[in-house]
């Protein structure tokens, strides 16, 4: 059965998450055995026939649970995104899976949100992610979503706590474009490199990437010559 994500409630067919998660899918369906396949298709039909919230929990959220041993560690989380769009979970819902959820259930729920929250309702989910040891949940924190919605001096703590930890900043969505001309940063970042070099301790080669980005280039010309700025956020 070829089985599509559904769109969200409201959604347009070229809502920007579709091709996001059609591709997804696609490409989950050529990983995955004939059952876990199957299994998948029947979850995803479940979550799309009875989304939202029903009783104490619905049969979608089951089916989150069971994504691990279904589909196997490797899947499982793409498994859980299509499963949270097919259900259309909102950010109550969302909150609802991630706080009792597993901490792989808790990565799915930051993986899903920037194909289903389209304003700032999930920040919590993420600051509560990055308040973690869990450098997996770092990173899946710090994605797109948080590219869109972290104020400046949250987004500026969390990629020192990728320095701190070891999570590549690779993982950090738009660093390039958050990270250019931001003088806070800059200074943030020099300040740790002098502690490590004073402790005697390496500076972490990501550092130096990002300091490297923080510098400021020539904007482009307009129209007539003249340069075109932009604000920056502090």
């Amino acid at each position: 059965m070829n089985h599509h994500p559904h769109a969200p409630h409201g959604s347009t067919a070229n809502h920007p998450a579709e091709p996001a998660l059609a591709a997804l899918h696609a490409r989950l369906n050529t990983s995955l055995a004939p059952p876990a396949r199957a299994w998948l298709a029947q979850a995803l039909d479940e979550a799309a026939d009875h989304p939202g919230t029903h009783g104490p929990i619905s049969v979608w959220e089951l089916r989150i649970a069971e994504a691990g041993r279904r589909c196997g560690p490797e899947h499982a989380d793409a498994a859980r995104v299509l499963l949270l769009h097919a259900a259309r979970a909102d950010p109550d819902a969302l909150a609802r899976v991630y706080r009792q959820g597993t901490a792989a259930e808790r990565r799915a729920v930051l993986h899903a949100l920037p194909h289903l929250v389209p304003g700032p309702d999930a920040l919590p989910l993420v600051e509560d992610a990055l308040r973690t040891n869990d450098t997996r949940l770092v990173a899946a924190a710090l994605g797109p979503y948080a590219a869109r919605h972290l104020d400046a001096h949250t987004w500026r703590h969390a990629v020192l706590k990728c320095l701190f930890t070891g999570v590549p900043v690779d993982v950090v969505a738009d660093l390039a474009p958050r990270a250019h001309a931001d003088a806070e940063l800059a200074r943030m970042l020099g300040d740790y490199a002098r502690e490590r070099t004073a402790a005697d301790r390496p500076v972490p080669e990501d550092l130096h990437r990002v300091l490297a980005l923080t510098e400021p280039t020539a904007a482009p010309a307009g129209p007539c010559g003249t340069s075109r700025t932009s604000g920056k956020e502090s």
